[in-house]
């Protein structure tokens, strides 16, 4: 007798295709990641102390995890800060990153110019690179404060509002070196959309409008779910990030090894979280 032939659902190909692209990482990440995160989780339940013969450790418990809410002073400020950032500018560059692929999916003269155009801060303006520019202030826009703008808007526009729009305008330039990626992956998404809906839009007397909220934006909608994830991540552990600097002064200034791992993995559920909420968001309209 001839095996039964098994037949497989669309989903679970789907599924299994998805599996197949991440099983590469998945190696890797057993191979390079995992012994590492399983020692930095025992150091932090530990107290650490240089040795002649290496690091010698005592068990404290949860001791260094009390300490983040309890003494240091700088963390939750900071990671009150870090999310109001994400929330503040995940938005901004989701909207700009949409719209500017939308432009960059017509029809023009220089199309592929101006793509790379986009897309050349991720390759300049990241790690060490943007850490510099940073320092030099050039997200700023002094334009307020070199020619007296913020005084004289100040007399027609109040304090509480016009510091917050002045802060949105100083996160432009980052929010623009931040959509590259996102632009690209917009776009993508926007090519996979047959010409065909269009067509049929315009025949029934739709307007851009009308064409942008019934087709794009639903069709755009894994776009935007996969856009929102790496933007949220992006936003946690970039260069100017005040939780990632704090970490880093923790273990490679201070050399406490124990405590910088503890404030890492509250990090890392605190990021995780936020993750879930956004999976929990997108549930309903991608059927995850």
């Amino acid at each position: 007798m001839k095996g039964k032939q098994v037949r497989l659902s669309m989903k679970t190909r789907h599924n299994m295709e998805g599996y197949a692209f991440v099983s590469l990482w998945i190696i890797g990440f057993f191979f390079f990641m995992a012994i590492p995160l399983g020692r930095s989780f025992i150091y932090s339940l530990n107290e650490l102390t240089p040795t002649s013969a290496g690091l010698q450790a005592t068990f404290v418990g949860l001791m260094n995890y009390r300490e983040a809410f309890t003494t240091d002073i700088h963390f939750l400020p900071l990671l009150i800060e870090t999310l109001t950032s994400m929330l503040t500018q995940v938005p901004l560059i989701l909207i700009f990153a949409m719209f500017s692929a939308i432009l960059l999916n017509r029809e023009m003269i220089g199309r592929t110019f101006f793509r790379g155009i986009f897309f050349l801060p991720v390759i300049i303006a990241s790690g060490a690179a943007l850490r510099k520019l940073l320092e030099q202030g050039v997200t700023q826009l002094p334009i307020f404060n070199q020619y007296g703008l913020y005084n004289q808007l100040s007399n027609f526009i109040p304090e509480v509002v016009l510091e917050p729009l002045l802060e949105y305008a100083d996160a432009l330039t980052l929010v623009m070196w931040d959509s590259g990626v996102q632009i690209l992956i917009f776009l993508a998404g926007l090519q996979t959309i047959s010409p065909a809906l269009y067509e049929a839009a315009k025949i029934d007397g739709a307007t851009s409008w009308e064409t942008f909220w019934k087709i794009t934006f639903p069709l755009l909608m894994p776009m935007i779910f996969v856009n929102t994830l790496y933007s949220i991540v992006n936003s946690f552990t970039k260069p100017d990030n005040g939780v990632m600097n704090h970490l880093l002064n923790v273990v490679f200034r201070s050399n406490d090894y124990a405590y910088g791992s503890a404030i890492g993995w509250l990090y890392f559920l605190f990021i995780f979280i936020i993750i879930g909420f956004v999976f929990l968001i997108f549930r309903k309209r991608l059927s995850i």
